[in-house]
């Protein structure tokens, strides 16, 4: 079979009309040159070039052949420089789990930040809960995620930001006629809490921060996503903690209001990665991010 070096030949030959014009072009002498071509035409099977005269000229085959040489080497060209971004992180499939809330400002600043930067990589996005994300991770199915923490052994992560809890009232709720509100609000109170397994992060936060306050809320219902215990308190099954970013859902039929609280960003979001994950696009895109 013929070779790119060959077929890059042939084109200089071709586009130059001198043997040694097209030698100068390619940096390399006459002899090897013809040699080259000599070769491609024994491959082919056909004389590409009329040596008859003391100009280059093409025969009817080289004529037709010279198209699809030169499309060739385009498409070589192409997939050297397809592989060089790959290897560079500058292309490839990076595959991002995130969490429902952290869609709302975060992912999207992500997203941005690796379509700015890094176009030609292609993002499959997975929503999932920091659980199932984590098992996923650790898999090898994702390649990153946006996750709540603790993370396990063997997976690396970096803190992302942190938000404040807020309460989430059903619209007309007495509460809400209130600037702020105190955890002690809370006590007695119908509350929307989080699954104990699905929304673990979510829970243990909520228990611990009531448990510390010696709050002790009725708990009316327990959800795993905050979309959901959104929809519970609009319904007016009970009141809720959940986080800022929440606000924006912008549901009609819930009052969001500040409450005071010992930390005042307790919600974490976390980037987390498999530590042997070796896709370049993983670490092109985690350089730009803080």
């Amino acid at each position: 079979m013929f070779t790119i070096n060959q077929l890059a030949g042939f084109v200089a030959v071709a586009e130059e009309g001198h043997f040694g014009r097209a030698a100068q072009r390619l940096n390399m002498t006459q002899p090897p040159l013809s040699r080259q071509i000599q070769q491609l035409e024994k491959e082919l099977r056909v004389r590409l070039i009329d040596r008859s005269s003391r100009t280059v000229r093409l025969t009817p085959a080289g004529r037709a052949f010279l198209n699809d040489a030169r499309r060739l080497l385009h498409d070589a060209e192409d997939a050297a420089r397809s592989v060089r971004r790959v290897t560079e992180g500058r292309s490839g499939v990076l595959r991002l789990g995130f969490t429902a809330t952290s869609a709302y400002g975060v992912l999207g600043n992500l997203l941005r930040t690796a379509g700015e930067h890094l176009p030609h990589i292609e993002i499959v996005l997975r929503e999932l809960v920091t659980r199932d994300q984590l098992e996923r991770l650790a898999g090898g199915d994702l390649d990153l995620g946006l996750v709540r923490p603790p993370t396990p052994p063997g997976l690396e992560t970096r803190p992302l930001g942190s938000e404040p809890l807020v309460a989430a009232l059903p619209a007309g709720h007495p509460l809400g006629a209130e600037d702020e509100l105190d955890l002690g609000d809370f006590h007695g109170a119908s509350v929307i809490g989080y699954s104990p397994f699905e929304a673990r992060y979510f829970h243990d936060l909520v228990v611990s921060i009531f448990r510390e306050a010696g709050v002790h809320p009725a708990y009316a219902q327990h959800a795993h996503q905050v979309h959901t215990v959104l929809a519970l308190v609009e319904v007016g099954l009970g009141i809720a903690l959940v986080p800022a970013t929440a606000a924006r859902l912008r549901l009609e039929g819930v009052t969001l209001r500040p409450v005071r609280l010992p930390d005042p960003e307790p919600v974490e979001l976390h980037l987390t990665w498999r530590a042997a994950n070796d896709n370049p696009a993983l670490h092109a895109l985690l350089a730009l991010l803080p």
